[in-house]
């Protein structure tokens, strides 16, 4: 973006060779952000499939199941479960979570 707008400086506003410095700084510039935002968003690992559950908190909706991200998943504990209340997910074994109390 910050190249098309050299051009335009350079072709509609600034003189001979300062449309040139225009443009140059402003392709600079889109090369730098292009590869800043490539480094942003390379920073951290991404985080799929049911281990990326461990540790985030569910809502129980019945006493075997909890719903968890907008899905329901089979879920044991060590004691019962009660609908509405918060657990959080401590292991996944298959499509089973183990949870317990925050």
């Amino acid at each position: 973006m910050l190249f098309l707008g050299g051009i335009l400086l350079a072709v509609f506003v600034l003189p001979s060779p300062w449309g040139l410095v225009a443009v140059v700084v402003g392709g600079v510039l889109d090369i730098l952000e292009s590869l800043g935002l490539l480094w942003w968003s390379k920073r951290r690992r991404v985080e799929t499939g049911a281990n990326a559950l461990v540790g985030k908190t569910a809502i129980v909706a019945n006493p075997t199941q909890v719903r968890i991200v907008g899905e329901l998943w089979q879920a044991r504990a060590k004691r019962p479960l009660v609908p509405g209340e918060e657990v959080v997910v401590r292991a996944v074994e298959g499509l089973t979570l183990f949870v317990d109390d925050r």
